[in-house]
This record gives structure tokens, sequence and C-alpha cells, in this order.
């Protein structure tokens, strides 16, 4: 990847994404189902969003594009949280409008084979949750914990990688109070 690539979506996630105003899907609203083509640990498969909830609630994350040093952040401070997702029964995705090819290589380097990561390369799925940058070349920093009932109950928004997982777990943590397994 080129240092003017690393720059021009530094400049459009970082800049640009500030200014956006539209909010990402309510909380409360229903979930748009979908079908992705995915990889974990470097071996492809289908994901399923309705598949995944019959196991449990589900955190979806957006993330702009593979390899680029906010989403390899991100996917690292994922990686290290699998434990306590687990432990909560969820399942984590993470959707960038990258090709698959790409994702293979991320699945295993940087989610560190601990969860799933998915091609959404039309950015059908982004738009479904309004979680495409103003240009529509990316999808944006958004991340989403939906229930089982295909309820969404954290809708989170921010450019910056760091509090995505804290607010996931968070919001998993506070359903679970009431939804024991």
């Amino acid at each position: 990847m080129t240092f003017f690539r690393f720059l021009a979506i530094g400049l459009l996630t970082g800049t640009v994404m500030a200014d956006q105003a539209h909010a990402a899907l309510p909380v409360h609203s229903q979930a748009p189902s979908f079908t992705l083509p995915a990889s974990l640990g470097g071996n492809t498969f289908s994901f399923s969003l309705t598949d995944a909830l019959k196991k449990g609630p589900v955190v979806l994350y957006f993330y702009p594009a593979a390899f680029t040093p906010g989403c390899t952040i991100e996917a690292h401070d994922f990686a290290e949280a699998m434990d306590q997702f687990h432990a909560l029964g969820a399942t984590v995705i993470g959707v960038s409008m990258d090709k698959i090819a790409t994702l293979k290589k991320f699945s295993t380097s940087e989610c560190r084979s601990r969860f799933a990561v998915a091609a959404d390369t039309n950015g059908a799925v982004a738009t479904q949750y309004d979680a495409r940058t103003p240009d529509a070349t990316y999808a944006a920093r958004i991340s989403y914990v939906i229930t089982p009932d295909d309820r969404i109950i954290m809708s989170y928004e921010d450019r910056k990688s760091d509090k995505h997982v804290e607010k996931a777990l968070a919001a998993l943590q506070t359903w679970r109070q009431t939804h024991p397994e």
C-alpha cells in the first residue's frame, strides 16, 4: 500500500467524517439482514447475520480499509477482547468494502484469526446500515450491537477507533444483566 493511499484514507476518514452530519441507525431499530463473503483465519465462508444471531448477540463493526493505521489498531483491539466477547456469548464481525483476497490476509495478520471480517465490496450492506463515508468510497467507522431479536441496542459512530470495543462490551454487559444465557 502506498503512502498516498494511507494519506488519502487518513484525510478522508479524519476530516470528512468529522463533518459528517448523519447518524448511524438508531438504537431499538431493526437490524437489516445480510449475507457476505467473509474470512476467519484466512479461510473464506459465507457470513449470515441471521444465522449468527441464532447463537447470540452480534457486534457488527464497519471500518474504512484493511491495513490502514486506525483499522489495524481497531482489529488488534477487537482481537485482544475476543475472550470477553465470547464470555458474553457474542459474535464479532468486521465489515469493510475491501476485496475478500485482502480480508483473507487481514483476518490472519491483524485480526489474529480471532474473529471474522466480511467483504462488502459494493457497499450495499454499509448503505443499509448508514455506514458509508459521504463520498461513498469507504465504510464509515460505526459499531453496532445487535440482539438475537434483530434489534440494535448500541449504535456508536466515531472516526477514532479507540472506544468501539469498550462501548460494545459495555452494551453487551448491560444487555446480559437482563438476558442471562
